[in-house]
């Protein structure tokens, strides 16, 4: 599976791009603020319908232009599923809903979409996994585990749909000061449901990961250190059920919904030779840091792939100017031994990408943006 051709109109600052790309690796470079890493985020909006930057779909419209197009012909080779080439069109009018075509059929649903096209990114800022909040956390987790399993994605969305209806639904008790019990039963045994469904998902998925991550960040630093994952959830209690309507007075106070998948964690942790492993937002350097995110990412990858069949599209962007040189050379090895398969790589300084890649077995192509 790969992108053969992309086509964008209006798309943040593309008001007219046309490439076609190669089967391995494709070089977008570049000076700074040039477009490559919106070029990036166009594949990225293609394959998973949303982009990997911005939270709302307008903001990637160029300035003063009323609607964005994105078009893309994917070659998925010949299954009884799929044609073997296809093409997925995006447009976005200001002030409509967005619109995701087939070979210019809509989707019934755009969750329908996501995980047809698996592409993982690595982007300069993936070190905010670490340092940021417990929803950055869930949203990688919830992004991998919704590329791989429809089943997964389905009761995520309607876990969201039904917690922003209880959300709704408490403020209007604040509001009046009476709370419907009965009407709170409604909503509260569809999200306890799903919620344990999700939770079942997300920790099963995290020991099936584990085994892979750590193969990775072991390749990566050479062995130097082990690191674990720890999914933390307050659903995990066999009590959890009682707990959550026990609380309902708190959430009327809150007017939200205090307890949940909602606000599950993911804790990241090293062990630096101690006792104990310690959390790696405290006790990782700098270097340790984008090791673990950049084994989260290959194995993404590598998860994607056993789970769809094919290699997942590949982003790297900007990623050798974040990275030591033995960093790179661990890559550029996994590269030359095959293990991804179409590869987008952003860099502003051109003469470096090409001698590092001088020696990659693999066909590299290059394309100049910013000229």
């Amino acid at each position: 599976m790969y992108l053969e051709k992309l086509s964008l109109t209006n798309f943040k600052n593309y008001e007219d791009g046309r490439y076609v790309f190669g089967r391995q690796v494709n070089v977008i470079v570049g000076p700074n603020g040039s477009g490559k890493t919106n070029l990036l985020d166009a594949i990225y909006f293609l394959a998973l319908s949303k982009s990997a930057f911005q939270n709302q779909d307008a903001l990637s419209i160029l300035h003063d232009a009323d609607y964005f197009i994105i078009d893309g012909i994917f070659e998925e080779g010949e299954s009884e599923t799929h044609p073997g080439r296809v093409q997925i069109t995006i447009s976005l009018q200001r002030g409509q809903r967005k619109v995701l075509m087939a070979d210019k059929k809509p989707y019934e649903r755009i969750s329908d979409h996501i995980g047809r096209f698996p592409v993982v990114l690595i982007a300069p800022n993936d070190t905010d996994l670490v340092r940021e909040h417990s929803e950055d956390r869930r949203h990688f987790f919830d992004g991998v585990l919704s590329q791989m399993d429809p089943n997964y994605l389905r009761d995520y969305l309607m876990y969201q749909q039904v917690l922003k209806q209880r959300n709704s639904l408490l403020k209007l008790f604040a509001d009046r000061n009476q709370v419907d019990n009965d009407m709170l039963d409604t909503y509260d045994e569809p999200l306890l449901d799903l919620g344990q469904k999700i939770h079942d998902r997300r920790k099963l998925f995290v020991e099936e990961f584990l085994p892979g991550f750590r193969a990775h960040y072991g390749y990566l630093s050479d062995g130097r250190e082990e690191v674990n994952i720890v999914y933390e959830s307050e659903v995990s209690d066999p009590n959890f059920a009682d707990e959550f309507r026990h609380f309902r007075r708190r959430d009327t106070v809150l007017q939200r919904t205090t307890m949940g998948v909602h606000k599950d964690d993911y804790s990241f942790l090293i062990d630096n030779g101690l006792s104990q492993s310690v959390p790696l937002k405290k006790f990782g350097s700098q270097g340790q840091q984008k090791t673990f995110v950049i084994a989260l990412k290959l194995a993404q990858f590598n998860s994607l792939e056993v789970e769809k069949g094919v290699k997942p599209i590949l982003l790297l962007d900007d990623i050798f100017d974040k990275l030591d040189d033995r960093r790179i050379g661990k890559l550029i090895q996994r590269m030359d031994e095959g293990a991804f398969g179409q590869l987008f790589i952003t860099d502003a300084r051109p003469e470096r990408t090409r001698e590092l890649l001088n020696t990659v077995k693999a066909d590299v192509r290059f394309f100049q943006i910013g000229d």
